[in-house]
Order: C-alpha cells, then sequence, then structure tokens
C-alpha cells in the first residue's frame, strides 16, 4: 500500500489535539458487506448500514478491492451517469482512466485523486489501462460519494485532478503516524481538493502500537474507515479492523489506535479519516442521482434518456 509517504515523519508539521479537547465518543462500529461494481470489481460497502444522519454530507464509499488481478481479469465501469453530487476517486496501488462526456478525466495511480463535480450532469466511465488488463497486478483504492446542497446541484460539471505528490503530509509528534491530507483542512493544514461542501479527507498509516489523537472540527461528524490492519478507536479502544467503519460522537478530538500486532500483509494500521458539515437538506437518492425531491430525480432521469446529460465519445465506437 505505497499512496504516498516519507522516510521520516518527523520531519514533517505535527499534529496533535489540544490538553482540553473534548473526546468524541464512538457511536458505532459496522462491517463493510462485499459486493461486485461496475463490470465486476470487487468491493467493500463501506458504508453500508449506518444511518444517514451519521453520514450526511457523505452518501456512500466503496473499498476497490485490494485485489490482486491476472492477465486479462482487470475490470472497470461502462459508460454511466451522474447528478446532484461529487465523486472522489483515490487510488492507493494500481491505476484507473477516467473519462467524461464533458471531455474531462485522465490517468491516476498510486496516489493520486480524481474530484468529479456531476453538478447538472454528464457520463462517465472509469477503465484500467491496457498495461494493467495486459499484464495483471494490484489494484486498490476508494471511491466516495460527497452530497451537494441545492445550490450547488445544478451547477457545471468539473474535474480536480490532484496528484499523490500534491497531498498534505502531516505528522503525530512522535512520528506514529502519517497522516495524507486530501481534501479540506487538518488543525489549519490545507489538502489540495477544493470542495462545495465543507470536508476532510484524511488517509492515515499508524505504526505498530502508535495512537493518533487529532483535533476536529466540532461542526463536522466523525468517520473512521479501516483499509486494512488492526486497531482501536475512541479512549475507549473500541477495536476496529479492516473493513470496518467507526461512527464518532460530538467533541472536538477523535483518537485511533494500531495494534502492537498487525496482520502478516500489512505492516500498519491503514485508516480514512473523514469529517463533513452536514447539509441538512431532503435528499432523494437513486442510483447515480442524488437530488432534493422526487420530481427532481425523475427530471434526471428523463434528462438522461433524452440525452441531456451529454453523449458517448465517438472514441469509444458510438
Amino acid at each position: 500500500m505505497p499512496a504516498v509517504t516519507v522516510e521520516n515523519p518527523l520531519t514533517l508539521p505535527k499534529v496533535a489535539a489540544a490538553a482540553d479537547a473534548v473526546a468524541r465518543p464512538v457511536l458505532t462500529v459496522t462491517t463493510a458487506p462485499s459486493g461486485f461494481e461496475g463490470e465486476g470489481f470487487p468491493v467493500r460497502r463501506a458504508f453500508a448500514g449506518i444511518n444517514y444522519r451519521h453520514l450526511d454530507p457523505f452518501i456512500m464509499m466503496d473499498q476497490m478491492g485490494e485485489v490482486e488481478y491476472e492477465a486479462g481479469e482487470p475490470k472497470g465501469t461502462p459508460w454511466h451517469p451522474h447528478r446532484g453530487f461529487e465523486t472522489v476517486t483515490y487510488i492507493i496501488d494500481g491505476s484507473f482512466i477516467h473519462q467524461d462526456s464533458h471531455g474531462g478525466g485522465g490517468a491516476i495511480e498510486n496516489g493520486d485523486t480524481q474530484w468529479m463535480t456531476a453538478g447538472s450532469g454528464l457520463l462517465h466511465i472509469e477503465t484500467p489501462p491496457e498495461s494493467l488488463v495486459m499484464s495483471g497486478g494490484l489494484f486498490h483504492g476508494l471511491q466516495l460519494w460527497v452530497n451537494l446542497p441545492k445550490a450547488d446541484k445544478m451547477m457545471a460539471p468539473r474535474y480536480q485532478d490532484i496528484r499523490g505528490g500534491q497531498v498534505q503530509l502531516l505528522a503525530t509528534p512522535d512520528g506514529g503516524a502519517l497522516l495524507r491530507v486530501i481534501a479540506g483542512e487538518l488543525d489549519g493544514h490545507e489538502g489540495p481538493g477544493i470542495t462545495h461542501t465543507p470536508i476532510t479527507m484524511v488517509h492515515a498509516t499508524i505504526r505498530p502500537g502508535a495512537e493518533a489523537t487529532l483535533p476536529w472540527r466540532e461542526d463536522f461528524n466523525g468517520l473512521a474507515y479501516v483499509l486494512a490492519g488492526r486497531g482501536s478507536v475512541g479512549r475507549e479502544r473500541r477495536p476496529v479492523r479492516t473493513g470496518q467503519t467507526a461512527v464518532f460522537g460530538t467533541g472536538s478530538s477523535l483518537t485511533v489506535r494500531a495494534d502492537e500486532t498487525q496482520d502478516g500483509n500489512t505492516p500498519d494500521l491503514e485508516v480514512v479519516l473523514l469529517g463533513g458539515r452536514p447539509i441538512r437538506e431532503p435528499m432523494a437518492h437513486y442510483g447515480p442521482f442524488v437530488m432534493n425531491t422526487q420530481a427532481e430525480l425523475q427530471q434526471a432521469f428523463e434528462d438522461f434518456k433524452a440525452g441531456r446529460l451529454g453523449s458517448i465519445p465517438s472514441v469509444h465506437g458510438m
């Protein structure tokens, strides 16, 4: 799991919660069910079973892989529409190619993130590069859906390509945790991702036995998803492992700790930390459309059928 790393985290800016910070309690820990997406690549549904009031403004998140493909096995998604939200695709290992009907897209790999604001709507496709299909190889990533407030749902589509080297790298005071701020801010340190809905997205690597107690905005919710490894969350040290999501309650800090002994296939605890300011608007969600009312949802389907979300570029055989 390379993503982006450094040899000595002690050289990085340090982040720690204040001594008087109010620790967020752990409300729930859920286990993501496994399934398949697109043309058949394996995913874990990270938010399955979690009440939306704890997720808002996040809608869903899939952990894609981790899978070691044989030659000819890599899969992607066919052309599909989106409207009313943003998709965040973070590739930890391997590579993925994105293209949309507005001409956006590109290749992302090994720590890169693509932030796609669907807004008023577009068609989209995600495919493995030909080299990966031919040779096989490791593939691992995340896709997160972030809701847009009503005022921004019909904005023009937009892409942000965030290269791995652009993320803000931080560390805990003892160097036991490396923190990659992909979007938003952590203790005043800002990541490169520009968000319409205020959020923070951090990929933390925590060494065995180390603990990260981080300041967390009180107006944000708090979620921790375990990509790999074993550890605990909260001051109460509630156990968590690969494929589990912890939901935190209110407070001004959150704590994640790595077990002293990790699984053989991962040396550290790998966690994605998410926080966002709840939108608190009605949500009508079906498939690739996230709107505020059923009427708007129906309009999205009609616009898609009528070709008003764009057409598939001719390079793909149309």
